[in-house]
């Protein structure tokens, strides 16, 4: 594990995304997988299957964070281009590669390798594949970025396989403190001078309903248990001082 901040960008590509047409359901299940290994998902991006579009997109990413994933675009038709688009950004050829092909005969016989199902096995030179046991048409990694299918369980399975060799770090400790009944328009000041004052730690504040009505909830990130500790007192000691003051109750609660 290293002590330096390891960060990661997804870039999610379809124009089904975009349209609506399929629900996203690999974003979540992707920052929550990384953050569990101490890797920091700083940005989402999703682009259409235009390849000038993906093009600039994995090279912003690239060239900003430790690690670039995507998910989409890797199958058999005609608008599946992550692969080509990816070769073009790093300025690489792209070709059938005889490992994918031995990958895909696993589950097809030559017969059932049609031109549009060997689209698969176009690689850009120089990248290794990753291993997909669901499906076995591999994804591929070039650089720091990591190709990955867009169907939520060949993902996750290429991501259980990609995990081994990524560069992990500090993991973060999250406290989430509820404000009992207390609006964010009476607590906002002073969680903003609390937040000024420890500067080691991310808070932020949340709204959601409950049994009791609109609350809020206080939530306390960071990488260093100590700072973490002291920050949280201090939004306690907050909420002593408001409810002093008389804030806290069911009416109050009802509003921001």
């Amino acid at each position: 594990m290293s002590s330096q901040n390891i960060t990661a960008a997804l870039l999610v590509i379809g124009d089904e995304i975009l349209s609506g047409r399929t629900k996203d359901k690999n974003i979540g299940y992707i920052a929550d997988y990384l953050t569990a290994m101490g890797i920091d998902m700083m940005e989402v991006r999703v682009v259409s299957d235009i390849e000038d579009d993906i093009v600039a997109a994995v090279n912003a990413l690239r060239g900003r964070y430790t690690y670039v994933f995507t998910t989409g675009g890797i199958g058999p038709t005609h608008d599946d281009i992550t692969a080509d688009s990816v070769a073009t950004a790093f300025g690489v050829s792209i070709d059938l590669d005889p490992r994918a092909i031995d990958m895909l005969r696993r589950r097809f016989s030559d017969a059932e390798l049609t031109e549009a199902r060997l689209r698969m096995a176009r690689i850009p030179a120089g990248a290794e594949l990753i291993e997909n046991p669901v499906s076995d048409a591999p994804g591929f990694h070039i650089g720091n970025v990591f190709v990955m299918a867009g169907v939520p369980a060949i993902m996750q399975a290429m991501l259980d396989n990609i995990a081994p060799t990524l560069q992990t770090g500090a993991r973060v400790i999250s406290e989430t403190i509820e404000m009992p009944g207390i609006p964010e328009g009476d607590y906002g000041m002073g969680l903003a001078k609390i937040a000024k004052e420890h500067i080691n730690v991310s808070i932020g504040s949340y709204p959601h309903l409950s049994p009791e009505g609109y609350r809020n909830q206080v939530v306390v990130r960071g990488k260093e248990e100590t700072a973490v500790r002291e920050a949280v007192k201090a939004v306690h000691d907050l909420i002593k001082q408001l409810q002093a003051k008389g804030f806290g109750d069911k009416t109050n609660a009802t509003r921001a």
